[in-house]
């Protein structure tokens, strides 16, 4: 199975899964892989490590931006598999092992089912594990703030609201952010194209959300790469002030 991979900058690639992104950040020949798709898209991220001249052993960590299904995947397969660590903020770390979830519910998507899109993404996420159990075993936080000693040199940047340890990646050398869901460019449910935040159900806390899109807006920078949608590409600012236009 190919993966669609595409390269962004200098060993930074952007794939997209079913319905939802990972980022390869390559380095010689280590690789950090940030979010894991859905668990039935793991041939995919497989593939996508290949693609790039890369392999799941060669893996030093993954980065999780949050706990749901669509991100969190493969995580643990690769952990149990490869014994790669699975970090994230330390605040989403028992989402992560599943000691409560945080999602949007069946009732809240049969409730929005007249919206366009909102069906058939229900349907896809139930076919590609959007409900299975995957919990991560052992979690591990930042060892420490600042830029991670990983190959893209990821620097770890809180934007609670999606869920409460939402976290995205500043990549300061590209001049890129891995946004998550805290700022996307487009989704299946959504009729707009361009940065946006998600539809409201999909939100823990929808002020936290919006406020969380001020922190992105002061990164430096002017390539996104989003969890949901294509790479935006322009001032990470101007992205974050046209997400929360969109939104009020």
């Amino acid at each position: 199975m190919r993966a669609d991979v595409h390269q962004v900058a200098a060993g930074t690639y952007l794939v997209h899964g079913s319905n939802t992104n990972w980022v390869i950040l390559t380095e010689g020949d280590a690789a950090t892989l940030v979010d894991t798709g859905y668990p039935g898209d793991r041939e995919q991220v497989l593939a996508s490590l290949a693609q790039v001249g890369s392999s799941p052993e060669a893996v030093v960590a993954v980065l999780i931006t949050h706990a749901h299904n669509d991100h969190l995947g493969s995580a643990e397969y690769l952990s149990a598999a490869y014994g790669t660590p699975v970090h994230l903020h330390e605040a989403e770390m028992p989402h992560a092992r599943r000691d409560f979830l945080h999602q949007v519910t069946v009732g809240t998507v049969l409730r929005n089912g007249r919206r366009p899109g909102v069906l058939s993404w229900a349907v896809h996420a139930l076919r590609s594990g959007g409900t299975a159990h995957v919990p991560v075993t052992a979690p591990r936080a930042f060892p420490a703030a600042g830029a991670l000693d990983l190959p893209g040199r990821p620097v770890p940047v809180h934007t609670p609201g999606h869920t409460d340890g939402h976290c995205a990646y500043h990549l300061p050398a590209d001049g890129a952010l891995i946004s998550g869901d805290a700022l996307v460019s487009g989704h299946p449910t959504s009729r707009v194209e361009g940065p946006q935040l998600l539809p409201d159900m999909f939100h823990r806390e929808r002020a936290r959300a919006l406020a969380s899109l001020d922190v992105l807006a002061g990164l430096e920078g002017e390539l996104l790469l989003p969890g949901h949608g294509p790479v935006h590409r322009g001032p990470l600012r101007d992205a974050a002030h046209r997400a929360r236009e969109r939104a009020l």
